[in-house]
């Protein structure tokens, strides 16, 4: 394959990633992984100015693998939303920047700072 060929077919692979972002929807938030604790529990804070105690739910346990840093997508809890939720997503790099350009990140910043 030539050259041109091979950087043309990642950039359509970058454009159908970026144009399949999951937004957050209803009750969901973005968050940050802060830390891991282990027994599957993580710490995330979350958009909304929440620290929460966040799982992997077991049909995602073996698909979602996450470190230190990573954008994720959360569901807080019905009994206990402010302190506990669920990891449902986390985004790829490429996806992390589309949200920043579209706004959807802006306390990104003031979270890293701490």
């Amino acid at each position: 394959m030539s050259r041109k060929k091979v950087e043309l077919e990642r950039q359509q692979q970058i454009a159908e990633e970026i144009r399949r972002v999951r937004l957050p929807r209803d009750k969901e938030t973005l968050g940050i992984l802060d830390q891991r604790l282990g027994a599957s529990r993580m710490r995330v804070r979350c958009m909304d100015g929440k620290t929460r105690i966040c799982r992997i739910p077991g049909r995602l346990k073996r698909k979602i693998w996450v470190q230190e840093g990573d954008t994720l997508l959360v569901e807080p809890w019905e009994l206990g939303g402010d302190e506990k939720g669920d990891i449902i997503f986390k985004y790829k790099q490429t996806q992390v920047s589309w949200l920043q350009r579209n706004g959807y990140l802006k306390q990104l910043e003031e979270f890293q700072e701490f």
